[in-house]
């Protein structure tokens, strides 16, 4: 650019030589890339720390899956875990989702584990929980999550270090309410996705809740315990047992359980979460896809080696059947008395 020269009069020597005026576009542009350059070193600076706390590295992902049975939340989290235990090798570039299947005892949450863990991208580490001493506290709690979302909880099931997605079964009673509010904040922050299991028929549940409590000290099967069974002639030996039920405190045994899932479901609600029953399971086989579509893992065909026990009417499995019904019989759970599975 021409500089702007000043010359005065003969009385005067001065020379005034002025600096000609910057574009206000050239500003602009400084002070932009000025701020992206600091935005830019703050983020690298917030990932850095959030590594650490995590001691592994994440990122997040949009995800199509919506429906009915779902949260709303369509975003989830992907991440590079780093084991202390092995080497994940040519795997450790492969991402891992987390998960948890929040149910209640005997409502099929064995058998849906198993169908699960049939994937062989798949580890689904049974019910950790059950050890009171994983649960004593939210700080035990929190070092257990950690270990089995670092991929160093070792089961049968493990797929170690090809694992896409990790995580475990957790029932209602172990903690997870108790300790709500600093679970769902993990759960959120750690963008662990929650597969709600539970039964639309609770009267079939406490049938088989009885049923296996009666086995504990019975050991029907050859002097052996055994809350899932693999043939129907294990099956038909277990059925053979018809547990009383308490037809005074029935109804209210039924809004108690229905009361606890309502309960369940409002705590977690701000999670990314989906509600599975364990009928439709059995009867529209498509909700398995829909779930390894909520986990965002390659589809394919589930199986598993359980075989259902109280299969039928439930006139045949109930002790004190006529009690039963006419207790039932009128009320809001008279659908329980005839509904399959």
């Amino acid at each position: 650019m021409a500089e702007f020269i000043c010359l005065f009069g003969k009385d005067s020597e001065a020379i005034v030589i002025k600096a000609p005026k910057k574009s206000p576009l050239f500003l602009r542009m400084m002070v932009l890339v000025f701020a992206m350059v600091c935005g830019l070193y703050i983020c690298s600076v917030c990932l850095k720390q959030f590594g650490n706390v995590n001691f592994q590295s994440s990122q997040l992902v949009q995800t199509p899956f919506v429906n009915s049975h779902s949260s709303l939340h369509v975003v989830t989290r992907i991440h590079y875990p780093k084991p202390q235990t092995f080497n994940r090798a040519e795997c450790g570039h492969n991402p891992v989702r987390f998960f948890a299947i929040l149910s209640m005892q005997r409502s099929g949450s064995g058998w849906f584990e198993t169908l699960l863990n049939s994937h062989n991208n798949v580890s689904s580490n049974g019910e950790i929980f059950s050890v009171l001493d994983r649960r004593r506290n939210v700080s035990t709690i929190i070092q257990t999550l950690d270990r089995v979302y670092n991929l160093d909880w070792f089961t049968s099931a493990s797929k170690n270090e090809c694992s896409a997605a990790i995580g475990f079964k957790w029932m209602l009673n172990q903690g997870l309410l108790d300790n709500h509010e600093e679970i769902v904040d993990y759960f959120n922050r750690r963008g662990v996705s929650a597969i709600f299991l539970f039964r639309k028929n609770p009267l079939r549940r406490m049938v088989s809740v009885l049923a296996n409590s009666y086995d504990r000290y019975a050991k029907q099967l050859n002097g052996t315990h055994k809350s899932h069974v693999h043939s129907h002639e294990e099956a038909d030996a277990l059925s053979r047992y018809k547990p009383e039920i308490n037809s005074t405190s029935l109804i209210h045994d039924l809004q108690e359980t229905e009361d606890l899932a309502a309960k369940a479901l409002e705590y977690f609600n701000t999670t990314r979460h989906m509600v599975v029953f364990y009928e439709d399971l059995i009867t529209n086989r498509t909700r398995l896809k829909q779930v390894q579509e909520f986990l965002n893992i390659p589809v394919k065909d589930l199986s598993s080696r359980q075989v259902k026990i109280h299969r039928g009417d439930l006139s045949d499995h109930i002790k004190n059947w006529e009690d039963i019904n006419k207790t039932l019989n009128g009320t809001e759970f008279e659908k329980f008395l005839r509904t399959d599975y």
